[in-house]
C-alpha cells in the first residue's frame, strides 16, 4: 500500500500536532494548571487554537482540554462551527467532549492515549461510557425526569417564527 504525498504530509502534521497536545498535557500537570490532558484544533494545515484541562484551575467541570481548545478555536475563527477542522487530543475524549466535537461539526478527531490508559491514572470514564451505552435512566447515578408542561415548545415555536435566525 502506497501513501500519497498529501496523505504523508497530513500524517506528519498530525504526528507533530499530537506531540504538541501531549506536551500541553504534560505542562498542564507540571504548572498545576489542570489535569493531564491537552488538545488543539487545526484547520487548513495550521493550528488555530490549543487547550489544556482546566477543571481544577477554574473550578469548571466542563473545562476539559478538548472543550477549551474548541472554545478558543471558535473565537479565533469567529464561528460556532468547526467544519473543516481536525481536533487532536492527547487522550480519547470522554463522552462529553466527544459530544461537543460532534456538535461543533469537527471533521476529524485524532487521539493518542485511550480510556484504559486514563483509567490507570485515575480518570475512569468507563462508567459514563457504559451509562450512555447500556443503562436505562432509572439506573443512572443522577435522577432524570421528564416534566411535561403545556408551554414546553414555546422556545422552539419562537425560534421557528424568527425570520433572521441563524441555523446551526
Amino acid at each position: 500500500m502506497t501513501t500519497h504525498p498529501q496523505e504523508a504530509i497530513v500524517q506528519d502534521s498530525e504526528r507533530a500536532w499530537m506531540e504538541r497536545a501531549i506536551s500541553l498535557a504534560t505542562a498542564s500537570v507540571i504548572s498545576g494548571g489542570g489535569g493531564p490532558f491537552g488538545a488543539l484544533v487545526a484547520k487548513d494545515g495550521e493550528v488555530v487554537a490549543t487547550g489544556n484541562n482546566q477543571v481544577t484551575a477554574t473550578l469548571d467541570p466542563v473545562a476539559h482540554a478538548e472543550v477549551s481548545a474548541m472554545r478558543a478555536a471558535c473565537k479565533n475563527l469567529n464561528t460556532f462551527s468547526l467544519e473543516g477542522c481536525v481536533l487532536i487530543t492527547s487522550c480519547e475524549p470522554c463522552p462529553m467532549c466527544l459530544s461537543a466535537a460532534l456538535w461543533a461539526r469537527v471533521d476529524r478527531l485524532v487521539y493518542s492515549a485511550d480510556r484504559h490508559d486514563a483509567a490507570v491514572a485515575g480518570f475512569d470514564d468507563r462508567e459514563f461510557y457504559d451509562l450512555f451505552e447500556k443503562k436505562p435512566h432509572s439506573m443512572w447515578p443522577m435522577e432524570v425526569e421528564h416534566l411535561d408542561l403545556p408551554n414546553r415548545t414555546e422556545p422552539f415555536d419562537t425560534w421557528l417564527a424568527k425570520v433572521d435566525r441563524i441555523a446551526y
